[in-house]
């Protein structure tokens, strides 16, 4: 279990994960050697799972986001459309969810027409029915999760 400095250092990078050692340590009133520890070991039990930039994707030509979600239609068939759906680089997340669907896909493209293709690769591949959602704006996400003191 974390203790409270732990929550501390994982608050602070959630917020910056290019954060400094210096900055950390400055945050949480340690050293640098003792912050770089305990990352370590945050990292070595999974807390910490990796780094990564946070990207404009309408900057890199991905402006239309969609959520789909996807229902066997044979309830029989096997349930292993994350692993066909895998290799679709247009699919950012694939959730398991409860309700009438089987699974809830996030999906960032560069057109009307591009959602369309997608959603018939989606269909053909793993022998689903669709229903799409487009986003029209984004308020806020890749939110840091809330650590408790």
């Amino acid at each position: 279990m974390e203790d409270t400095v732990d929550r501390r250092i994982i608050a602070e990078i959630s917020r910056d994960a290019r954060a400094t050692l210096a900055q950390l340590s400055d945050a949480v009133g340690l050293s640098t050697s003792a912050v770089q520890s305990r990352l370590r070991r945050l990292e070595s039990r999974g807390v910490i799972i990796g780094y990564r930039p946070m990207l404009d994707a309408e900057a890199l030509g991905k402006p239309l986001s969609a959520f789909i979600e996807i229902t066997p239609l044979d309830p029989g068939q096997p349930d292993n459309a994350p692993e066909l759906l895998e290799h679709l680089v247009e699919i950012e997340a694939c959730h398991s969810i409860a309700g009438d669907a089987s699974y809830m896909l996030f999906v960032r493209v560069a057109s009307p027409r591009a959602l369309e293709q997608l959603v018939g690769d989606i269909r053909g591949i793993a022998n689903v029915s669709t229903r799409t959602t487009v986003v029209l704006q984004t308020y806020y996400e890749n939110r840091p999760i809330a650590v408790e003191d």
